[in-house]
């Protein structure tokens, strides 16, 4: 075998066992809600009519059809609705949070696309009309009470809660992000972020702070982070001040899960104050 083709095996194998040890830290993180998490796809308008994958978790002591608010957490770049599970650990993070005296609510993921940074793409995909018009309307026929909603996100879903909650598609009780991708301009965007810079200037967050002015925020982000100087400028914009921490950390699941417990917490209070 050549060196290239040995190189190419080893690469299809990594990615192989990567993927397996999703899926096993899936099956465990299904295993351990005791029949508390339910999850599925649907095909959807707003996708060019693609199937979605979608997860709702329920914190101990409820299940499916109980009326509860809801926390719904947009993934990153390259990830996926079990993604918040997997690496974030989001599921154990709800259980401690309930089980330690927070009222109880439910926490959805949805699955929005490699890249889609949560807007309308010329491609014909949609994720933040997915979510709006699809999403939260299912999750509503299943019982959940979602005229009181939350928004979380990572990167770029922390991008895409900012823009559905600041253009008010969605009536988020608060909004709480981690290491958000707010780009100070369009030619500072990564391939397939947007379609060109007049798309840019229709979906800017970063230049319109003004957005989230009276909307409850919490901003996290690592002094690591390529993001560290556009989140704080950002946030020293937005009226009243949020919640922002900048302690250690970089833009990666370890900072992402450190920060998850006390966003939940921040939401919690908001979703039952």
């Amino acid at each position: 075998m050549s060196a290239r083709a040995s190189r190419r095996a080893l690469l299809l194998g990594g990615a192989a066992a990567g993927l397996a040890a999703c899926a096993r830290s899936y099956q465990q993180e299904l295993d351990a809600s005791d029949g508390r998490q339910a999850d599925g796809r649907f095909r959807s308008r707003a996708m060019a009519g693609g199937e979605v994958g979608w997860a709702v978790r329920y914190p101990p002591g409820h299940g499916p059809g109980d009326r509860l608010p809801v926390v719904l957490s947009l993934h990153a770049r390259g990830a996926s609705h079990r993604t918040a599970f997997t690496a974030l650990g989001m599921g154990a993070a709800l259980d401690r949070l309930v089980s330690g005296g927070a009222a109880p609510f439910a926490l959805a993921t949805v699955d929005g696309g490699d890249h889609s940074y949560w807007h309308e793409r010329e491609d014909g995909t949609d994720a933040g009309s997915m979510v709006v018009d699809e999403l939260v309307p299912m999750l509503a026929r299943r019982g959940l009470d979602t005229t009181r909603l939350a928004l979380h996100g990572w990167s770029m879903g922390g991008y895409g809660a900012l823009l559905l909650a600041g253009r008010r598609r969605l009536q988020a009780l608060a909004v709480a992000v981690a290491s958000p991708a707010l780009f100070t301009e369009a030619g500072h965007t990564p391939p397939g972020a947007f379609d060109g810079a007049a798309d840019y200037r229709r979906n800017d967050v970063y230049g319109r702070p003004d957005l989230l002015h009276g909307v409850p925020l919490r901003v996290d982000c690592g002094r690591s982070d390529p993001f560290y100087a556009a989140a704080r400028t950002f946030v020293a914009r937005v009226h009243p001040a949020p919640v922002a921490t900048f302690g250690p950390g970089g833009h990666d699941a370890a900072y992402w899960r450190s920060v998850a417990p006390a966003e939940l917490a921040f939401l919690a209070r908001h979703l039952t104050g």
